[in-house]
Parts: C-alpha cells; structure tokens; sequence
C-alpha cells in the first residue's frame, strides 16, 4: 500500500491530465480500487481546497480516505517533539501540521509515501526546517518515499 501526499497527485493532475492521459488515470483507478493508492484524510482536503476537479476525481473513484485516530496523533506528536516544534509554532520552511499527520499515517500503515515536495539537498540545522522527505529520513521516523514519476518508473506500466 503507497499514501499519497496532496503534491503528488496534484503534480499528477497537472502534468498528466486525465484528458490527454486516459491510461494513466484508468491504471491510478484501478490501484485505487485495489487499495495500493489510498490518501490521508488531511490531504484529501488538501486536494480539495487546491484542485477541486481532482478531488472530486478521488471521491468518484471511491478512494480510501485515511482518518488520523489516536495512535496517528501519538505518532504526530512524537515527530513534531523529534523536530522541535511547539504547540503550533511551525517553521514557514519546514512541515505543517498536515505534512506530519501525513508521515505519521504513513507511518503508521507502514505505507511508502508518495509526495513530489521537494528533497532538501542542503539540510538545514534546525529540524524544525526539514521539509517531508527530510522527516521521512529521520531515524525515528523511518517512512520510506518517492516521488510521483519514481512511482510510474516503478510501476513499469506501459500506457499507450
């Protein structure tokens, strides 16, 4: 099972749209019914907010939609203490609250996350600044990642 972070299938949506890439999205359907592409509930609303035709696409494709119950939270809170974050004082550079939810779903599934935010070469020093995949590589929190064209390459899917 991959949990897809509202970057990934926003990039999807605007670089491979459905219209010229009716393939792609029949396959992305069809791992979404067989539950290998499920979301979190917070970046479902993400995608909602951002690109309402995309979400009302997921919600047509019935996918699943994962809410944060507590061992989620616990594991959030665990990460944002790992980062140094206070109460909701997040960084402007750094992960939101959404973004840790989002790895503490991952997390918690044992899902790989797919999220097309970008890798941050140059750490910074304070982990208050890291950015998604940067949290992911925490020893702590250890959620495996890539991004969406990684996914496709992966997938070895052929779609002409």
């Amino acid at each position: 099972m991959r949990l897809l972070d509202a970057s990934s299938i926003i990039y999807a949506w605007d670089n491979y749209p459905p219209e010229q890439f009716p393939k792609l999205w029949e396959w992305i359907a069809l791992e979404i019914t067989e539950e290998v592409l499920v979301i979190a509930q917070v970046a479902l609303q993400e995608v909602r907010l951002k690109t309402p035709e995309c979400g009302d696409w997921l919600n047509d494709h019935t996918i699943d939609s994962i809410s944060p119950g507590n061992a989620i939270l616990h594991l959030a809170i665990d990460i944002q203490q790992t980062l140094g974050v206070s109460g909701s004082h997040y960084h402007p550079k750094g992960v939101g609250e959404n973004d840790i939810i989002i790895i503490a779903t991952a997390k918690h599934c044992e899902c790989e996350l797919i999220t097309n935010e970008n890798i941050q070469n140059n750490l910074p020093q304070e982990l208050i600044k890291y950015k998604i995949p940067a949290v992911c590589d925490l020893t702590n929190v250890d959620v495996q990642h890539l991004d969406f064209l990684q996914y496709l390459k992966q997938s070895r899917q052929v779609f002409g």
